[in-house]
């Protein structure tokens, strides 16, 4: 028998609540706070971004060799926000193609300096 497609409300509201599993996660974290980005839930250390939720996709910014060898493993993609040019040092990570938690702690510690 075959499996019923996702609807994109229900894609919608898995990403949203992978994505409040891993704000949770830095939520005794004094230096990061959460907030709306432009049009997207985000994280953020020292005012900079390291994490946010866009298109129910998780991205984060990383070191451009970190993104490139997940490129290289097919686990994502580089970001593009919207004006035609990718960005190096972020990715852009489906539901299920990686640990969104450990990524976010990664891109955490790359932004902030500190895990």
């Amino acid at each position: 028998m075959a499996s019923r497609p996702k609807s994109a409300g229900s894609e919608a509201s898995n990403a949203e609540a992978a994505f409040a599993q891993v704000t949770r996660a830095f939520a005794k974290d004094p230096e990061v706070t959460f907030g709306r980005l432009f049009a997207s839930d985000g994280l953020k250390v020292h005012d900079k971004i390291f994490a946010m939720l866009v298109r129910c996709n998780l991205v984060v910014k990383l070191p451009k060799a970190r993104v490139d060898a997940l490129i290289a493993e097919m686990k994502g993609e580089r970001f593009d926000p919207g004006h035609g040019r990718l960005m190096k040092e972020w990715v852009v990570i489906a539901p299920g193609a990686g640990d969104w938690l450990a990524l976010a702690k990664e891109a955490r510690s790359f932004v902030g300096g500190k895990g």
